[in-house]
């Protein structure tokens, strides 16, 4: 028997998979999440994400949910040589960074799935399928059949969707069905990564801090992570002789964590070998099947941003399915997600591969010239990257368009985004507001778009840094573009491709 029809499946049930879910669920859309497990994963995994994608919690409604089970970090990332110098401190660390929040955040990833799965029972539209495998996919003009198993059940019944996203992992279905191999950026690097849990009614040991360390020691690279509460972790590269299956019991680990840690001081939670990868789906989307997440794409650690490139994709996909859905768009809208989302990926594995070459260096004589570069004066501090989008639904000559807009609070207390709703908004001068050219207007009226003035100061001065009089932000809170006046704005709303307002009548 056919089980009633889906506007859109969701094959994995992981962070990414349930995040989509909650955007698509606060739009009224129908979703099924396959996922074959029946529970969350209890261990650690992801530990790291930003201001922006805590902005994405934000926009589903799960923000003080999220700041709950999360703490943030303020203190950097400290890049140390053999001989404890700094090298190198990640910056952008501010309690109140550009998006009305912390700009990095620490957290246990079962915690965090287990907030965005509660968030789904808000939404009578989406329905997660636990222990439920997707085990073929059949795609046609109107959308695709999935076969899918019920593991308790032991049958088989297909399921009718328009749009169907792989958030599947890295062995992805979906990436297979779309003969999409990916594209090597150059680092495969086995790591033993172990999680602890501080004994309680103890002293925090003084040699952990708050702070990030990278240790730039070629003898044997690591890195250590204050996650949250007593959760430390601990990254160590392998190196030549050693045996991975050895490497990772307990009477390995503790020697090579000795000069900070006992074992007396804290129990392991988790020890696992992982080869870090940098990797990108050749490509994203062919007719209704689509890739979000390490589907499409994996990045080594040293950033932080495995989970964070996940998230934005499903802030990005989330309102182009929805106007795909809506009939308010052409094909095109949706062709630009994948030329959109790589290349920003791209500029993060790209940073956190250079990154990786300072700390896994192995060389004695490469490690002293690298700490010498770094000699002279104070630490370098190195921003995340904030690069632009691919080609796609925007339309200008470079920053500030196709970058994400800063969200201020404004004089009434709430933030930019509860103000301006989950869908596109005109951020402009109250008196081209009061002039607004008829195709704007409708253009306005046919996407829901908010309008609203740039009274607010920080508002105002971004404008006025601009040399502009408005900014059409996009429901991602990406700027689509800005114009002087009503007759540059009415042609950049004209131009966005995918979304040409239907001639009047």
């Amino acid at each position: 028997m056919s089980q009633r029809p889906v506007d859109i499946a969701i094959i994995g049930g992981g962070p990414v998979g349930v995040a989509l879910a909650n955007l698509l669920g606060q739009r009224g859309v129908s979703v099924a999440v396959f996922e074959r497990d029946a529970a969350v994963y209890p261990f650690p995994r992801a530990i790291h994400f930003d201001g922006e994608v805590m902005r994405v919690f934000e926009t589903m409604g799960l923000r003080a949910e999220v700041e709950a089970i999360s703490r943030p970090g303020l203190q950097g990332m400290h890049f140390v040589n053999a001989e404890g110098r700094t090298l190198l401190i990640r910056g952008g660390t501010a309690a109140l960074g550009p998006h009305g929040c912390a700009s990095n955040h620490y957290f246990h990833q079962p915690e965090l799935e287990a907030v965005l799965r509660a968030g789904l029972a808000r939404f009578p539209s989406v329905q997660l399928r636990l222990r439920h495998a997707v085990t073929a996919v059949e795609e046609d003009d109107a959308g695709a059949t999935l076969a899918v198993t019920d593991l308790d059940g032991d049958n088989t019944q297909p399921w009718r969707a328009r749009w169907v996203v792989g958030c599947d992992g890295g062995r992805s279905l979906v990436r297979r069905l779309l003969g999409a191999p990916m594209h090597d950026l150059g680092l495969h690097q086995p790591w033993l990564v172990f999680d602890v849990l501080l004994n309680t009614g103890q002293p925090v040991p003084p040699g952990l801090p708050d702070h990030t360390v990278q240790h730039c020691d070629p003898a044997r690279p690591m890195t250590y992570c204050h996650v949250t509460g007593r959760r430390r972790r601990w990254e160590i590269m392998l190196m030549p002789g050693d045996d991975p299956a050895e490497l990772v019991k307990p009477e390995r680990i503790w020697p090579l964590v000795a000069r900070w840690l006992r074992p007396d001081q804290a129990s392991i939670e988790r020890a696992v070998i992982y080869t870090f990868h940098s990797v990108i789906a050749s490509q994203w989307r062919l007719g209704p099947l689509l890739l979000a997440g390490d589907a499409a794409h994996q990045t080594p650690p040293f950033l932080g941003q495995g989970l964070c490139a996940g998230i934005r994709d499903a802030a990005n996909l989330a309102w182009k399915l929805d106007a795909a859905l809506r009939g308010r768009p052409d094909a095109t809208l949706l062709d630009s997600y994948g030329p959109e989302r790589a290349p920003h990926v791209h500029a993060f594995i790209d940073l956190a591969v250079k990154l990786g070459a300072i700390i896994q260096t192995t060389d004695a004589a490469e490690a002293r010239a690298r700490d010498a570069r770094f000699a002279e004066g104070a630490p370098e501090t190195f921003n995340f990257p904030a690069p632009l989008l691919g080609a796609g639904v925007w339309r200008g000559s470079g920053a500030p368009v196709a970058q994400i807009f800063p969200q201020p609070r404004l004089d009434d207390g709430r933030l930019l985004d509860d103000a301006i709703g989950d869908n596109w908004a005109l951020i402009a001068e109250p008196r081209l507001l009061a002039t607004l050219p008829e195709p704007v207007a409708a253009w306005c009226r046919w996407q829901g778009a908010t309008l609203l003035p740039a009274t607010h100061a920080s508002l105002h001065a971004w404008l006025e840094t601009q040399g502009c009089a408005a900014v059409l932000l996009r429901p991602d809170r990406y700027v689509a573009g800005v114009a002087h006046d009503g007759a540059a704005l009415a042609q950049l709303v004209q131009s966005l491709p995918g979304l040409t307002a239907p001639a009047p009548g």
